[in-house]
C-alpha cells in the first residue's frame, strides 16, 4: 500500500494572529485516519490564551474572548497534551500532515517554551516528526499553475470538500484529504518515495520556494521576509 493510502495524521491550530513569536493558540486539533476510507479519529483542544483575541482573528475563526474564557482551558496543560499527542504519532512513525507547517509547528514550539519551559523537540525526543505539507507539495509538483494556494484553493483544485473552514478539526481533515489527493494525482512521482524521504525533500523544496518568493517581493518593492526554514523555524536568540 502506498503511503498516501495508509495511516496519516493531521494537525491544525487557530490563533490570535499570524506572528509565530508572539501570537497564541486558541484551538488545536489532531486528526488520525488509519486508511483512506476509515473514519477519522479527532482530538480537539480549546484554549483560553490569557490575552485578548483581536477582532480580526475572531472574524476568521469566531472564537471570542468570552467564549474561550467560558470553555477554554489554561494553556500550559493543553500544550503539554498537544505535544505528547504529536510525539505519540511520531513514535508510531505516522506521517503528520500540516498545512504551512512552519506556522503551526513554530507556534506550538513557542507556546511550549512560554508555558512549559520546554520545546517541541524536547517532547519528540529521538522520534522526530515526519511532516507532509500540502502547500509545499502542491507548489513543487504543480509549480506553474496560476492562482492562490490557500487550503480552500487546494481543496477546490483536488476535489476535497471543506466544511467549516477555519475550524481546526475541519481544516486538519481537509489538509489530510488534500495530501491523499496529491499523492494519487502525482503517484508516478511520489509512490516510490517514503514519507521520510519526502520530508527531507520538502525542506529543500520549501527553501527554494522561499528564495523565489523573496526575489519576487524584492522585484515588486516589498520588504516582507520569507523564512526558508521548514517545518519549524529556529528560535530567536534570547534578548541580552
Amino acid at each position: 500500500m502506498c503511503w498516501f493510502e495508509g495511516t496519516l495524521a493531521a494537525f491544525d491550530t487557530e490563533t490570535t494572529g499570524v506572528d509565530v513569536e508572539h501570537d497564541r493558540i486558541v484551538s488545536a486539533a489532531l486528526v488520525v485516519q488509519s486508511a483512506a476510507e476509515a473514519a477519522p479519529v479527532v482530538t480537539r483542544w480549546l484554549v483560553d490564551p490569557g490575552v485578548p483575541v483581536p477582532e480580526g482573528a475572531v472574524a476568521i475563526h469566531g472564537l471570542t474572548d468570552a467564549y474561550l474564557q467560558r470553555n477554554g482551558r489554561w494553556p500550559a496543560p493543553v500544550m503539554e497534551e498537544v505535544a505528547r499527542a504529536l510525539a505519540g504519532q511520531a513514535a508510531r512513525a505516522t506521517p503528520l500532515v500540516v498545512m504551512n507547517a512552519p506556522f503551526d509547528l513554530t507556534l506550538l514550539d513557542r507556546e511550549l517554551r512560554r508555558h512549559r519551559a520546554s520545546s517541541l523537540a524536547d517532547y519528540l525526543g529521538a522520534a522526530p516528526l515526519c511532516v507532509l505539507d500540502p502547500w509545499v507539495l502542491d507548489k513543487h509538483l504543480d509549480r506553474y499553475r496560476k492562482g492562490r494556494r490557500t487550503l480552500t484553493d487546494l481543496c477546490a483544485q483536488y476535489g476535497v470538500e471543506l466544511t467549516g473552514a477555519h475550524d481546526a478539526a475541519s481544516d486538519a481533515l481537509a489538509s489530510l484529504q488534500v495530501v491523499r489527493a496529491v499523492g494519487r494525482r502525482f503517484a508516478a512521482r511520489l509512490e516510490r518515495l517514503s514519507p521520510a524521504e519526502l520530508h527531507a525533500r520538502q525542506a529543500v523544496w520549501h527553501a527554494a520556494q522561499a528564495r523565489g518568493l523573496q526575489a519576487w517581493f524584492a522585484r515588486n518593492g516589498t520588504e516582507e521576509a520569507c523564512d526558508p526554514a521548514w517545518p519549524l523555524r529556529p528560535s530567536l536568540p534570547a534578548a541580552a
